[in-house]
């Protein structure tokens, strides 16, 4: 299908454009959306008529949308969840959570201008970008933890991993100190033990002791 760009589409062109896209790109997507119309002769007449307003539109909006990034742009948010040792969410981290998530903090941004690729399943730090207008996009970064202590630790650049590896290796270590101690003990004990012996003559028969000098 051919049709006529209201605004710039990635991979697609710029305002004013013809384009050919496949139809069901244009039905459920393009069409809907306000971001083309069917290239025809009567919507080709509308479009230069209207082309002076929609690039003073789009100009504004660009600019707004530029405002926002700049303060949008690098911002980190921490989205607790409930997740296995092994660093696994029971579920993932949608879109809307990101939307609530940023208006929490006084960023105003639509779910649906949120980019997020894979699913967002695993603990950890994940950058996220947030397409703010055709020609303006932002890049967040979401810390995914369990718990804010957590969260505060994964911001040093630790995994989920490296905690539990550390943790570990932190019990392994007071298991080798108990054990440790508990030998020191029994040593002593054994060394008391042996220490209160009387000593046994060659002869076999045991010094007698007498009060008299």
């Amino acid at each position: 299908m051919d049709i006529i760009l209201l605004e710039r589409v990635a991979k697609l062109g710029q305002m004013g454009e013809v384009v050919t896209v496949k139809e069901g790109y244009a039905r459920n997507y393009l069409l809907p959306q306000g971001k083309a119309l069917r290239a025809n002769e009567v919507n080709l007449k509308a479009f230069e008529e209207r082309k002076a307003q929609l690039e003073a539109r789009n100009l504004e909006t660009r600019k707004e949308a530029e405002a926002l990034a700049a303060k949008l742009d690098g911002a980190k948010f921490v989205v607790i969840r409930a997740a296995s040792d092994g660093g696994s969410l029971y579920g993932s981290v949608s879109p809307r959570d990101i939307e609530k998530e940023a208006e929490a903090n006084g960023y105003n941004i639509s779910r649906k201008q949120v980019v997020i690729g894979d699913p967002i399943k695993e603990l950890g730090l994940r950058d996220i970008t947030v397409h703010l207008h055709p020609e303006v996009e932002a890049t967040i970064t979401l810390n995914i933890a369990r718990s804010p202590e957590e969260a505060e630790l994964q911001a040093t650049g630790k995994s989920i991993q490296d905690l539990a590896a550390e943790e570990e290796a932190a019990a392994d270590f007071e298991i080798q100190e108990l054990f440790e101690d508990i030998g020191a003990s029994q040593l002593e004990d054994l060394e008391e033990g042996t220490s209160g012996l009387v000593e046994t003559p060659e002869n076999g028969e045991e010094e007698e002791t007498s009060d008299e000098d």
